[in-house]
């Protein structure tokens, strides 16, 4: 396999079939999970965020949406274990498999969100706008251009952002291209981030910008190591930035850890030092 340059095994190629096929049968036998994880504290956001502002129905940018994975858990309450199952146990024609998604997404009661996907892969974003996953899509990469007029305009009303282990990948350049997009506006987000990327530069920008940032207590498994290399090179990483992996990457998982940013005005926790 290939390793990319921050250490990690490349897996471009899963992101850019027709299907989630591949996504899902490579990702499961890494034990992928982190967008279950993630579920709860999207839910509870969203549950805050209409509390606090009124809205009834919060549009929400996932950042690297890929499939749409995302909106099929926390819009129509789906599992990565059912996700898994239906993927790769199932029927493997594009067709059968699209019919099936849209099939569930009917049978389902969608929870009071939109769903707008940011993602450089255009099959993917195809899929999950062609499923029913996502409500809407931005196919663009804010790390080599500025939004378009029509991107601006798909941008401005959102209310929430999210992103599940893209950061890294995506930086301070995206974000900050993105708050320009909202324009007066000031999502509350919410980064799930691989301890082996640090958050400082984006954590600058979004200060810059009116917010206040704070870590959520713990912290969460994102999926196995692919190979020896990638935990050795990721372990050096670490070492680098001065982490320690004991209980943690050491046991052969990535751990990620959750970011809450709010504009200033209206949070006041106390951040959390990692050590």
């Amino acid at each position: 396999m290939h390793v990319d340059s921050t250490g990690k095994v490349s897996l471009d190629h899963i992101y850019t079939e027709p299907t989630p096929l591949t996504y899902f049968s490579t990702l499961r036998r890494l034990e992928y999970r982190i967008p279950q994880a993630a579920k709860p504290h999207f839910e509870g956001l969203v549950e805050d965020y209409r509390r606090a502002t009124g809205v009834a129905v919060p549009r929400i940018l996932d950042i690297g949406c890929s499939y749409g994975i995302n909106a099929a858990l926390v819009k129509y309450d789906a599992t990565m274990d059912e996700l898994y199952e239906r993927y790769c146990d199932g029927p493997q024609s594009h067709e059968a498999v699209l019919a099936r998604d849209r099939e569930f997404v009917g049978s389902r009661t969608p929870r009071a969100v939109r769903f707008v996907g940011l993602d450089v892969s255009r099959p993917a974003l195809d899929y999950a706008l062609a499923a029913g996953f996502l409500d809407d899509a931005v196919h663009a990469d804010f790390e080599e251009a500025d939004p378009t007029d029509r991107q601006r305009a798909k941008l401005a009303d959102t209310d929430l952002v999210v992103s599940t282990g893209c950061l890294g990948y995506v930086g301070e350049k995206s974000i900050s291209r993105l708050i320009d997009a909202f324009g007066d506006r000031r999502p509350w987000m919410a980064h799930f981030v691989l301890r082996m990327f640090p958050f400082d530069p984006i954590e600058e920008v979004l200060t810059d910008a009116g917010y206040e940032t704070v870590r959520a207590e713990g912290l969460f498994r994102q999926r196995r190591f692919a190979t020896d290399e990638e935990r050795t090179l990721v372990l050096d990483r670490l070492a680098t930035i001065g982490l320690s992996p004991r209980g943690r990457e050491a046991d052969g998982w990535f751990h990620a850890r959750l970011f809450i940013s709010r504009p200033r005005e209206e949070t006041r926790p106390t951040p959390i030092e990692e050590k």
